[in-house]
């Protein structure tokens, strides 16, 4: 049996492919179970903790709500509630707090932050997201995939866009240990870090998949089971606007595209937040100065019934509570 309890989870490769089949399958079943109205209260009386150094709709929604059916209390502490790595170093809070509370869930900017975290706090401290990596997102994007295409196993899922950022690092390694094929899709100045590319493929020796990295969209889209993008431009990023649509509007994820899948049962998927429409700040300013509407994906591809990104938002909830259960909860 896998034994999950009191451990970290701070990036991808700290679980195996078992350990994240696992989570996956179990997170499923509580789906399930909660669809039925059976309680999971695998977690009374414990208290967790919320660092967010980052706004958040779904992770933090994610983490209350889920944490919440579990029986817990959540404490939300935000960049201005401490006095983290400012007037107190990382590994002092990390004490202090693994001494009142029962778990920590740390999104923020430095994945150094949230190693220090697991590191000092004795409990058991779940990444939320860092500049790095993005591993709950995972847990969700393949239970997403295994509910509507019946398996990850043998499927390509293509990323396609900003291939640097942290959700294009997290599905080319978890793709590597599950055993998934991964295509990241973008320009030559976006694609993913040497060092994550080097892991990446020290990972596929073990579980046989395989990637492409490649700029030329028609060969790395033709085949996808699953088309993958995430924003271009956060909020805050304005001035970039002109650079990054220079650089990735060949790169939207539109109806064209989809169709060059040659699948039919091809699904879509975005973590969101998505500039698909001009009813957000940054989508109003796309269609002043490009005429577009819709910056990352197009609204057709966003609303189409192939479009699974809030069945896939609503799984950021399940996972993170099967991930909560298994490691500070009473689940065995």
């Amino acid at each position: 049996m896998v034994n999950f309890q009191s451990r970290n989870f701070l990036k991808e490769y700290d679980f195996d492919k078992e350990e994240l089949e696992t989570l996956i399958d179990f997170a499923e079943h509580l789906k399930t179970k909660e669809k039925h109205g059976i309680p999971q209260r695998f977690m009374s009386g414990k208290q967790i903790a919320l660092i967010f150094e980052k706004q958040s709709t779904r992770t933090r929604s994610a983490f209350t709500v889920a944490a919440g059916k579990l029986g817990a209390t959540v404490e939300y502490l935000n960049k201005n509630d401490l006095q983290l790595g400012a007037k107190e170093s990382v590994e002092d809070t990390a004490k202090v707090l693994g001494s009142m509370f029962d778990g920590i869930a740390f999104r923020g900017f430095e994945q150094q932050t949230v190693e220090a975290l697991g590191e000092h706090s004795g409990i058991p401290v779940w990444n939320a997201l860092t500049n790095d990596w993005h591993p709950t997102q995972m847990l969700a994007d393949f239970l997403t995939i295994k509910e509507h295409l019946g398996t990850y196993q043998g499927k390509t899922v293509t990323f396609v866009g900003d291939g640097r950022n942290n959700v294009a690092h997290s599905l080319l390694v978890t793709g590597a240990i599950l055993g998934v094929d991964i295509n990241i899709v973008a320009p030559d100045s976006l694609q993913p870090e040497l060092s994550v590319q080097k892991l990446a493929k020290e990972l596929q020796e073990i579980s046989g998949s395989k990637s492409l990295i490649t700029a030329n969209v028609e060969a790395g889209i033709i085949g996808s089971d699953v088309i993958y993008t995430d924003v271009w431009c956060s909020m805050g990023e304005e001035e970039q606007l002109d650079e990054r649509y220079k650089l990735l509007n060949t790169y939207q994820v539109n109806q064209d595209m989809i169709d060059l899948t040659g699948k039919p049962d091809t699904i879509f998927l975005h973590c969101l937040p998505a500039i698909h429409n001009t009813e957000t700040d940054i989508g109003k300013m796309v269609y002043e100065k490009f005429g577009e509407n819709g910056f990352e994906v197009s609204d057709e591809v966003f609303r189409a019934g192939y479009s699974k990104v809030f069945e896939q938002a609503e799984n950021r909830m399940h996972t993170i509570k099967a991930l909560m259960a298994v490691t500070c909860g009473e689940v065995y």
